[in-house]
């Protein structure tokens, strides 16, 4: 039986990766001409958006979102979701309408083909490099500058310890949340880790919950209240993962009683 499950991971793994990779070449010619221009920008969206769905529907990944207010097609947000899977881009892409650009760490841009599009239209971080921080505050200020908004995953990147609920924040969203004035739309992603996590030898097809919360307006914050902002929201998204984690056991427990 164990022998079943290592065949079907490595397929598993294999197969996700085929995925990311056929909506490439079908598009690629008109994927480089929208990438030309910063005015292409939100057509290059548009085709990252059917990327991100045919790899959900191609894993057999369903997702079920419960959204406590939409957003706004003509203002800038800042996007903010805990990171537990390489799933939570292709998610976001798919729940949300309003063009945005991720900041991202640098190695998804070593990923054949996928890498080239990152590289050319993502926000990339260096996090050992403070002079890459400081890049990416700037160029992150063009884009709203641009209309655009801004998707980050405010842990930095996926905790190494999978036991991890919810790493700390980083102050990054949040400042310039408060500099530019947008509002925050935090989001929680509640199987992502259970679907498609980081552990080679692990995921199956299923749901994927979603809860998009109520936005923060930082119109009256200053930036000493960084912090502040940033432990809220933080507080916000623990809060439902451990709401999640409550239904999971209740469906567990309905199951055992009907065997």
């Amino acid at each position: 039986m164990k022998g079943i499950k290592i065949v079907f991971w490595v397929i598993w793994r294999i197969w996700f990766y085929v995925l990311m990779a056929i909506p490439i070449l079908v598009m690629f010619p008109f994927l480089v001409l929208s990438i030309l221009t910063e005015s292409g920008y939100p057509y290059f969206f548009r085709m990252a958006r059917i990327w991100a769905k045919f790899i959900l529907f191609g894993m057999g990944f369903y997702y079920k979102v419960e959204k406590e207010q939409a957003l706004d097609p003509n203002k800038s947000y800042m996007i903010v979701a805990n990171h537990t899977s390489m799933t939570d881009i292709m998610l976001t892409l798919a729940i949300i309408k309003n063009p945005f650009v991720f900041v991202g760490k640098k190695e998804l841009s070593k990923i054949p083909l996928f890498g080239f599009f990152y590289k050319r239209t993502c926000i990339l971080v260096d996090r050992k490099s403070s002079k890459s921080k400081m890049d990416v505050f700037n160029r992150a200020q063009k884009r709203l500058n641009q209309g655009l908004s801004i998707c980050i995953f405010p842990e930095g990147g996926v905790p190494d310890d999978e036991s991890i609920v919810l790493d700390e924040f980083k102050d990054g969203a949040f400042r310039l949340a408060i500099e530019h004035h947008i509002p925050i739309v935090p989001i929680t992603y509640a199987d992502n880790k259970k679907r498609f996590s980081y552990t080679f030898f692990s995921g199956s097809p299923g749901k994927m919950r979603v809860k998009i919360h109520s936005f923060i307006e930082t119109t009256s914050l200053q930036p000493e209240d960084r912090k502040t902002l940033r432990d809220q929201v933080r507080q916000l998204i623990y809060k439902q993962l451990l709401v999640f984690c409550k239904d999971n056991t209740v469906q567990a427990d309905i199951v055992l009683q009907n065997e």
